[in-house]
């Protein structure tokens, strides 16, 4: 699964589970976008996944979705909304286990140029590049992409607007 883990450091309590901040971040025409990752080793093994990482420090998720938006997307210009998901994770990724506790909080953009400005080193060997997609292109994909369930997700989404309090998404243990 990803450069999702998406960090240098291992900041996961001690048998505990990592604290992730991602963004579902849509454009004015409600394409979403998403990080291409793959194996430090292995670029042919790659997935999508959505902007975010590790909290830092003493740092909210709230704080850490911006931190890392910022960092891996070079993005500033946000409107930070709600939180739509929860998801406990589990994957192996450069070597190790990802334990992960993510919270994605929806987000909306009027700039759509990115730029990576502060990638770990861990990052600069994982991430290949970003891509808006629209529902119907994600829906459409054959290429993995993190949670699983994302395009039906972002249909709801567009369709319904944001629930009325995060939805817990299934376990995925890859």
């Amino acid at each position: 699964m990803p450069a999702e883990a998406s960090a240098g450091h291992d900041d996961s309590p001690e048998g505990g589970l990592r604290k992730v901040a991602r963004v579902v971040l849509l454009d004015p025409e409600d394409r979403i976008l998403l990080l291409n990752g793959h194996e430090p080793d292995d670029p042919a093994d790659d997935w999508w996944f959505t902007p975010g990482g590790g909290l830092e420090g003493e740092e909210t998720r709230e704080e850490a979705a911006l931190r890392e938006l910022a960092e891996e997307t070079g993005i500033t210009e946000v409107e930070l909304g709600p939180v739509l998901w929860r998801r406990t994770c589990s994957f192996p990724f450069a070597g190790r286990r990802w334990d992960q506790d993510e919270w994605y909080y929806l987000a909306r953009t009027t700039v759509t140029a990115t730029r990576a400005t502060a990638l770990t080193e861990l990052e600069r060997r994982s991430v290949a590049g970003a891509r808006w997609w629209t529902c119907q292109e994600l829906s459409q994909a054959h290429e993995t992409v993190y949670p699983t369930r994302l395009a039906e997700l972002l249909r709801r989404l567009l369709d319904e607007g944001p629930p009325a309090g995060p939805v817990t998404l299934d376990t995925e243990i890859v």
